[in-house]
């Protein structure tokens, strides 16, 4: 998937650009629990319409991921306008989603213990959606 198909992606599945809340999900085509999760991460853009969902193929996304190593999927990347709030692997249980979400939301403070390469990520994702 090139960066113009991620762009054609977010565009069919995001409300409109002026939304503060992205909630990417980095995974991979291969992977079996990326596959299942995709079905309920799509379908929670029912429940926030006010946040965009991005699905990533961090395979063929190299480019936009960089550097950073993804070890576990799902991996989500959650920003609030130009700042992220959360990068990490989560358990493929979208429950766990809604609430991380949710907390983010409420409490409109980063989780603690950031990994440095969030920003850069955001950074770089954030210029295709643009």
């Amino acid at each position: 998937m090139s960066s113009d198909k991620l762009v054609e992606v977010v565009q069919s599945v995001a409300v409109p650009s002026a939304q503060a809340w992205s909630v990417v999900c980095l995974c991979a085509a291969w992977c079996g629990v990326c596959r299942q999760y995709e079905v309920d991460f799509r379908a929670l853009q029912q429940q926030f319409p006010q946040v965009r969902f991005v699905w990533l193929d961090v395979e063929n996304e190299e480019e936009l991921v960089g550097d950073l190593d993804v070890e576990t999927f799902p991996t989500l990347l959650i920003a609030h306008l130009d700042r992220p709030m959360f990068l990490g692997p989560l358990l493929p249980q979208i429950k766990v989603l809604e609430r991380l979400l949710a907390s983010l939301q409420e409490a409109q403070a980063a989780s603690p213990g950031l990994p440095a390469e969030a920003a850069a990520l955001w950074r770089r994702i954030a210029a295709q959606l643009a």
